[in-house]
């Protein structure tokens, strides 16, 4: 497993099990099954309703806590202080931890002033519930915003990202920065692994549309992926990613992705 350097000098796996829509039983099979798997990385939130199954699939795991990397977002419901305050504690009531390695604001909210909402989620890192805090889902614009209102480094952005997508001056920015991006959706909800150009590249190399599309994103430096899966073959085909490596010719035949 490949691990990426956040700017508190902590190291988060490049690859995680996104959790977005599973729910009850099924999540923490899921959970469960990756941890047991080898994933170390696992992403929730408090809007995904998720919490409490992920906190007993971590619970029952046995993996000790020192070798997991576990990320949650704040709603924007919660974007006062004192609200972002008492959201969190309840997150780690559910998740049954002492504190999460990456916190993040789940998307922007206008309606709050940002210098309120930053300073609650700097203030969770400085009581040392979360280890490292970021935001989601900000434009380049917003997160400079964001990085002057923090007291801190801020680790990561987790935005919506697969081959195919043009960030524009936000990748580069972030790697100046020494800010993670982590890809959610990385497949493009299975509309990435179609495309002909891919599919041809993944038959090279005797694997997957998916793992090449995987595999393209965490090759980047500063780029994390969360992909979701719950069955085991799709589970580990996602973990089985680093085991080649994309030539220059492959590259180049993705850039018409």
């Amino acid at each position: 497993m490949r691990h990426v350097t956040l700017p508190n000098g902590r190291s988060m796996p490049t690859l995680g099990l996104g959790t977005w829509d599973l729910r009850g039983r099924d999540c923490r099979g899921a959970v469960a099954l990756a941890l047991k798997l080898g994933y170390r990385h696992i992403d929730t939130a408090e809007m995904y309703g998720n919490e409490t199954e992920i906190g007993g699939a971590l619970a029952d795991s046995g993996v000790p806590r020192d070798e997991l990397f576990i990320t949650t977002k704040v709603w924007t419901d919660h974007f006062h202080a004192a609200d972002f305050k008492r959201a969190v504690g309840e997150s780690l009531r559910k998740l049954r931890l002492s504190h999460v390695d990456l916190l993040l604001l789940h998307w922007p909210n206008n309606a709050v002033p940002l210098a309120e909402t930053v300073g609650a989620l700097c203030a969770e890192a400085k009581s040392g519930r979360a280890l490292a805090v970021g935001v989601s889902n900000y434009d380049l614009s917003l997160l400079k915003k964001a990085e002057a209102l923090a007291e801190m480094p801020l680790a990561c952005n987790q935005v919506k990202y697969c081959l195919g997508d043009d960030l524009g001056d936000l990748l580069p920015y972030a790697r100046s920065k020494g800010l993670v991006i982590t890809a959610y959706t990385p497949l493009g909800r299975g509309s990435v692994v179609k495309n002909r150009a891919l599919q041809k590249v993944a038959e090279r190399h005797g694997i997957t549309p998916a793992q090449v599309a995987l595999n393209w994103l965490v090759r980047q430096d500063g780029v994390s992926a969360i992909p979701k899966a719950t069955g085991e073959e799709h589970l580990r085909e996602n973990l089985d990613i680093f085991g080649f490596e994309l030539d220059g010719d492959d590259l180049k035949a993705l850039t018409v992705v």
